[in-house]
């Protein structure tokens, strides 16, 4: 199973579940419009989250399971960039194992599940736990989770 991470509003999370499944591609672009649903692994969420969701509060963070997925999983990048994990499908609300709130430090940068820092690093980068996809290419939206 490969877990991928999807960053988004509470509130867009909490309407998914109650209607079985999931369908923001980011930030205000619908699955309809966008074709597909931005995901990251791991060690991609934090500059996602930090293009995309830097303004935002009451964020979380969903866990996806691979293979409880319906639709195709590609990983795709501009120009031989970084490949990001793109969903073509709604995602069912099954197919997300665990929901991760996000909190801000003290200094009110975001605390992203993740790997844990270095210790020669910001210490509060990241908090421990497992991360969505930046269309940084894209002048209309500086990054999509």
């Amino acid at each position: 199973m490969t877990e991928l991470l999807h960053i988004t509003e509470r509130s867009g999370w909490d309407q998914a579940a109650r209607d079985g499944e999931y369908r923001m591609s980011t930030r205000g672009v619908s699955l309809a419009q966008e074709g597909f649903i931005h995901c990251s692994l791991p060690h991609q969420l934090r500059a996602v989250a930090e293009a995309v969701y830097g303004d935002a509060d009451d964020l979380v963070v969903l866990v996806i399971d691979s293979e409880r997925l319906p639709g195709q999983v590609r990983y795709e990048g501009k120009h031989g960039g970084e490949q990001y994990p793109h969903i073509y499908g709604p995602v069912p609300a099954g197919a997300v194992t665990h929901v991760i709130p996000v909190g801000r430090d003290a200094a009110g940068r975001l605390i992203l599940p993740g790997p844990a820092p270095d210790a020669d690093t910001d210490a509060n980068a990241a908090a421990p736990g497992p991360a969505s996809d930046p269309e940084a290419d894209r002048p209309d939206r500086a990054g999509a989770g």
